[in-house]
């Protein structure tokens, strides 16, 4: 099934309406989408490498209207008045991610708050599973839309820089370490903003 929906998202990237596609598709990932908005931008960008910082924004702003989606279905939708999870829940439950890692994240939520939306926006975590609970668990929404502008603005405006300048060739090095690199930026930049805390 994910195959099928990769090959179908790999199929826009010569439509001329390539540029609506990804909107959608970049919505659809900040809420239920299981495939990320990347593969279709990679695509369009190798396309159309002069546009590609035009793409960059338009799957940036796909991705933060549908964070906000997702944070709506985590605050008006997740639990009914009982406190108990509604049908909606239960299938996200079911075939979208599971009960024990939307817990942890509503955890994380306690300790971090820019941080914790940052990381999920910027590395290959399930972004999802944070614009929901964001949403359940009330963080600050300002907060939320800022860290969500920041991260996805850099992920997909990191990927598109790459394209734009090198083309072709850069693909198979974003295919295989492009995730790994932004964990390990992220992690740092987390890191020197604790270490600057615990010094000053």
């Amino acid at each position: 099934m994910f195959r099928r929906l990769y090959d179908w998202m790999l199929s826009w990237g010569t439509s001329r309406r390539g540029g609506a596609a990804l909107f959608l598709f970049a919505f659809a990932e900040s809420s239920f989408f299981p495939i990320p908005p990347d593969v279709l931008l990679i695509a369009l960008c190798l396309g159309a490498t002069a546009r590609s910082f035009r793409y960059a924004a338009i799957c940036t702003a796909g991705s933060i209207c549908g964070a906000v989606a997702g944070y709506a279905i985590g605050f008006f939708l997740w639990r009914n008045a009982a406190g108990e999870y509604t049908q909606l829940a239960n299938f996200f439950f079911d075939h979208i991610f599971s009960v024990e890692s939307f817990e942890k994240v509503g955890a994380l939520y306690d300790r971090y708050n820019f941080g914790i939306v940052f990381t999920a926006g910027f590395t290959p975590l399930p972004y999802k599973i944070f614009t929901i609970t964001g949403g359940l668990f009330r963080i600050n929404f300002p907060m939320f839309i800022i860290a969500s502008c920041v991260s996805r603005g850099m992920r997909f405006l990191l990927i598109s820089a790459l394209i734009w300048r090198f083309g072709e060739p850069i693909k198979g090095f974003i295919d295989k370490y492009f995730n790994l690199l932004a964990v390990v930026f992220t992690v740092l930049l987390i890191g020197s903003f604790i270490l600057i805390g615990y010094i000053f």
